[in-house]
């Protein structure tokens, strides 16, 4: 075991028997390097590792502090289902039930930003285009935030229909306005994928940058057009959730099935 392993391990065990609670923080580089004996790379790569499993996050100024790990991972079933609600409009899989409480983490906010380049090749717009982007941090009540939701819309879109990037956009959402103006209905394709969270995602949602976050955009395409009119990216700790499916059997698998001929 190399050094900045067994002071990550030495360091997760005293975690893990309470010797810090969620919240406090760890000693100092300075004075990890005395208690090991060991370089301050060598301690600074261990405290990386605790963070990129979700032990720490290292605050500017603040230092290193221990992480709440008393909340249970979720299991996110991923069905191919979009529903739709009397009162809320489209609703598609998610990792919440439908009569789980869940608050928002400061004021929802929409505004124009640079898209980024792949939501712009989705879209197609130029990357880095100002774009209307709706923003929300979320997750089930009284937990640490849960997911960032980006939803983005097309410029195009946007003139024919003004209210879908407005803060109020009126019943069923913007989605409904979209389809108004002409598109609907839309529909969507959803590409799910794991990466490194920017400082902006890692301080929104409360981790260390070293740890991966899901990332799942919905692409929403016009039935006039057949482009993609808007793009809805939400952004999860890898440590918060796990990907869920339910596996089936193709015809070739059906019960009872045929023995498996010897091989010669």
């Amino acid at each position: 075991m190399k050094p900045y392993e067994r002071i990550a391990a030495d360091l997760r065990q005293r975690i893990e028997a309470g010797e810090w609670a969620a919240g406090e923080t760890l000693p100092t580089t300075d004075q990890l390097v005395a208690r090991y004996g060991h370089s301050r790379q060598t301690v600074r790569v261990a405290v990386e590792v605790l963070a990129r499993d979700g032990f720490v996050r290292v605050i500017k100024r603040r230092g290193t502090i221990v992480q709440d790990r008393s909340i249970a991972r979720r299991r996110i079933a991923r069905s191919t289902t979009v529903m739709r609600d009397p009162e809320r409009g489209y609703v598609f899989p998610a990792a919440s039930r439908p009569d789980e409480p869940w608050e928002a983490h400061g004021q929802p906010k929409r505004m124009l930003a640079p898209v980024p380049s792949d939501v712009a090749e989705r879209l197609g717009v130029e990357p880095g285009a100002e774009v209307v982007r709706r923003r929300r941090v979320t997750s089930p009540k009284g937990e640490p935030p849960f997911q960032i939701a980006d939803s983005w819309i097309h410029p195009d879109v946007l003139a024919e229909a003004p209210q879908a990037g407005e803060i109020s956009t009126g019943p069923g959402g913007y989605l409904d306005r979209i389809e108004e103006a002409g598109h609907g209905p839309l529909e969507w394709e959803e590409t799910t994928r794991v990466r490194m969270p920017t400082k902006e995602e890692a301080s929104l949602l409360q981790v260390a940058t070293e740890m991966p976050v899901w990332e799942m955009t919905t692409v929403g395409v016009s039935a006039r057009t057949g482009r993609a009119v808007e793009a809805s990216v939400r952004v999860i700790p890898a440590d918060r959730a796990e990907l869920v499916s339910k596996l089936q059997r193709g015809p070739s698998a059906q019960w009872p099935v045929e023995p498996v001929s010897p091989q010669v």
